[in-house]
């Protein structure tokens, strides 16, 4: 079993890579012509969510970690509005689209409840 990453341990984490899954499944049904535009927006976005909690389990200091779960929670709700955006567009079925939302909406939570936690540290510091 090889070595793991502090981040790879936080559940929140984790959870935004199921969501990257999640997208990148569901925008595979997508137009072609779409390639450059919309999915590579969404999948972007999703990524990015991962990418910012990481990047944050990486800084030192909890008012640098909270900059990077505000930048996680910013890249998510880009997420939602482009899954929303998609569906509005007749590229994937709201069926599919909604229980993303979901996800998001309940990661959402999270990421904002680590926000507020890391900025409460920060100030006790």
């Amino acid at each position: 079993m090889r070595k793991q990453f502090p981040f790879e341990k936080l559940e929140v984490w984790q959870d935004a890579r199921k969501l990257v899954s999640g997208v990148y499944s569901c925008s595979r049904g997508f137009p072609k012509q779409e390639r450059f535009g919309l999915t590579n927006q969404v999948t972007r976005a999703a990524v990015s969510v991962a990418n910012n909690l990481a990047e944050g389990c990486g800084r030192s200091s909890y008012k640098d970690q909270a900059h990077y779960s505000s930048q996680a929670h910013g890249s998510l709700m880009e997420t939602a509005s482009d899954l929303i955006i998609a569906t509005d567009l007749q590229f994937a079925s709201s069926s599919t689209t909604d229980l993303l939302l979901d996800q998001a909406y309940d990661l959402a939570i999270r990421i904002n409840n680590l926000r507020e936690s890391q900025l409460r540290r920060a100030s006790e510091g």
